[in-house]
């Protein structure tokens, strides 16, 4: 008999608990393919937000993007927006906790919002470009 891999040895969740599970992942994130569908498709009904800070936003950014570093989400600065406003986070990509963080400082202000997990790792793998400077 041979042993089991790390893959299987813990097993996977019943199909009714995959199923929620993965149907409410939706709910907390979106990829960065159909933010860019919103973005040139006259769609966008969000707040991008890059969370990386200024220096990295000047670099190079999801056009369109305002440069908000998570560290500086405060109410005073999203007051502007309407309470229904959903915000969009990203930061690096996937190795970068920033847009997690982004994430839970505007749901702590009762604000809706989604991370875009690949960040801008994830844009730029997908051959979207970037906007530079401020």
């Amino acid at each position: 008999m041979s042993a089991k891999s790390l893959v299987s040895a813990i097993p996977a969740a019943p199909s009714a608990a995959a199923l929620a599970h993965f149907e409410a992942s939706f709910s907390y994130e979106t990829d960065c393919w159909d933010v860019h569908d919103a973005l040139t498709g006259g769609q966008q009904d969000f707040v991008l937000l890059d969370v990386r800070g200024t220096e990295k936003y000047a670099a190079g950014h999801v056009p369109g993007a305002l440069d908000l570093a998570h560290r500086k989400i405060i109410g005073s600065k999203i007051a502007e927006f309407p309470a229904d406003t959903l915000f969009v986070v990203y930061c690096a990509g996937p190795h970068c906790n920033g847009a997690a963080r982004a994430a839970v400082r505007l749901a702590q202000l009762s604000r809706p919002v989604k991370v875009m997990p690949g960040g801008i790792t994830g844009w730029l793998d997908e051959g979207f470009a970037l906007a530079t400077g401020s």
